[in-house]
């Protein structure tokens, strides 16, 4: 059993993700000319990046990253898409992703469960939580039949699943303090060191929260590889 896992820079890999699943996972990094695949193994992590969804002169590879997802959905391969992972499925399945009017939102960031999250396979276990965030692009409108399952203050789309078996994120469950810092010192953000120091100090929430999730992801690939009887 493994996860098809796409990564999109060498900044924004699985991070705590690579310890939580317990499932292999076969990383394509198509920025270093890695070929994508037509279809995921078991299980499928779009990671994030840089570059918008909708920028694909600049990151080549989407089209064929939407594709991917796309047939994910339709196969009901269980997915786990990650903002910008999360931007590029709701473009892939008809929904609009836009330039957010509410600027960039980062940091250790309040998210809220809404009702159907109660009874949902990855997120049952959520109810407000703190979600490392760094995006100032926004799915602005969700693909037709997606079940809306977090919202936030800044941006109310921050998380909701798509047909049997996948998940998009507006957040970065995978990021550790490590690499949000990573990010922030590459940025002109005057107050980076606040915010690392804010991420730091959410660690141990923020571990508590995810673990779980992505641990509840690796079960639905689990089950989903099981042959039947």
């Amino acid at each position: 059993m493994r996860i098809t896992v796409i990564e999109h820079e060498a900044e924004a890999g699985l991070g705590y993700l690579g310890g939580w699943l317990g499932v292999a996972c076969d990383v394509v990094r198509p920025y270093l000319g890695e070929a994508m695949p037509e279809r995921a193994a078991d299980g499928l992590i779009v990671l994030g990046g840089a570059a918008a969804a909708w920028e694909d002169e600049r990151s080549p590879w989407q089209p064929a990253t939407r594709d991917l997802l796309r047939r994910a959905v339709d196969e009901a391969t269980p997915t786990l898409a990650i903002c910008l992972g999360a931007q590029l499925l709701t473009m892939a399945c008809g929904g609009t992703v836009e330039r957010g009017a509410g600027g960039l939102e980062v940091g250790a960031c309040e998210v809220v469960a809404l009702p159907a999250a109660a009874s949902d396979r990855l997120l049952s276990g959520v109810g407000a939580a703190v979600a490392i965030q760094y995006h100032q692009d926004a799915m602005t409108r969700l693909p037709d039949g997606a079940v809306p399952l977090m919202t936030g203050s800044a941006y109310p789309n921050q998380a909701y699943r798509l047909g049997e078996a996948a998940w998009a994120v507006q957040f970065h469950p995978e990021a550790t303090p490590e690499i949000f810092a990573s990010w922030t010192a590459e940025s002109d953000l005057e107050a980076a060191e606040e915010l690392n120091a804010e991420v730091k100090a959410a660690e141990s929430r923020l571990i508590a929260t995810w673990r779980p999730v992505a641990q509840a992801f690796a079960d639905v690939v689990r089950a989903a590889a099981r042959p039947s009887a």
